[in-house]
Order: structure tokens, then C-alpha cells, then sequence
């Protein structure tokens, strides 16, 4: 979250990437470090997955993903 915190303030659109069960964990970091960073949250688990099962994953998310970094 620092990293993406980081790069927003250097200029660079940044989005945290994460499984949803890490939700309301990363939400409670952003509000303990009074982070302004967006999110999106995808099925989990992650690491078990395909390249095929990545890349449907990856077409789920793709248009809020590249709406986030562009407002």
C-alpha cells in the first residue's frame, strides 16, 4: 500500500490489486495509515490458477481497472 501511496504521489495512477478476502484487511490499513489508494479485489485464491484462468480473471476486472487509473 506504501508503494502504491508512493507512486500516486510521484504522478504514476496506481491500483492496489488483491483477493477479496484481503478486503476489509486492506481497508483497515487505509484507514489506520490515512491512505487515499484505490482498490480492486478479485476471486480468490490467486496463486493456484492457470494462465488461462488469469487472463478471464484479468477480462473481469480490465475496464474498472483501466477506469480507476485514468479518472
Amino acid at each position: 500500500m506504501h508503494d502504491i501511496d508512493d507512486m500516486e504521489k510521484r504522478g504514476i495512477p496506481s491500483v492496489m490489486v488483491a483477493s477479496a478476502p484481503f478486503e476489509e484487511a486492506a481497508q483497515t490499513q487505509v484507514d489506520a495509515l490515512g491512505l487515499d489508494i484505490s482498490r480492486i479485489f478479485v476471486p480468490h485464491p490467486i496463486q493456484d490458477r492457470t494462465d488461462e484462468e488469469m487472463r478471464e480473471m484479468v477480462d473481469l476486472v480490465f475496464d474498472e481497472l483501466l477506469d480507476t487509473l485514468i479518472e
